[in-house]
């Protein structure tokens, strides 16, 4: 098996290719992994969620990791780790530009919002709990490939 490095555009490449990643965040020394359904543009991760967990820890420290994967031929693989800091995308004035970007690059891919538990509508449904945009602003990416 020959394991080397991939380049930073490689790595860009990857991210671009794929929707699904694991996102790592940590509070008071405890780590905490889930799945991440994102898109990517413009050095970020843009994704969306409901209120939870997640969110309460991404808030509480903003410092968060994403890895996304894809499986090769044979054992082969190739692997991307992403060190980025939370940045949330708030329903208010002073964000609509932002929010509105992260809506228009999500929503290129069919069924986006299904991993965040509800499809957004606007305006919101005065029963449901608000839906949270979000980015993952890429500060460091790197990553490996193995192959036969």
């Amino acid at each position: 098996m020959l394991i080397r490095t991939l380049s930073a555009l490689e790595c860009t490449k990857l991210l671009t290719a794929n929707r699904v990643g694991r996102l790592a965040s940590a509070k008071d020394g405890q780590p905490y992994v889930v799945p991440l359904y994102y898109a990517h543009a413009d050095n970020h991760l843009y994704a969306f969620s409901m209120p939870g967990k997640k969110i309460d820890w991404m808030r509480a420290n903003p410092l968060v990791c994403v890895q996304v994967d894809e499986h090769g031929q044979g054992r082969g693989w190739k692997s991307v780790v992403v060190d980025g800091r939370y940045e949330e995308l708030p329903d208010r004035v002073g964000h609509k530009a932002e929010r509105d970007h992260a809506w228009t690059v999500l929503s290129k891919y069919a069924n986006w919002w299904e991993p965040g538990a509800l499809k957004p509508v606007i305006p919101p449904i005065s029963d449901s709990a608000p839906h949270v945009f979000f980015r993952i602003l890429i500060q460091q990416v790197s990553g490996r490939e193995a192959g036969e």
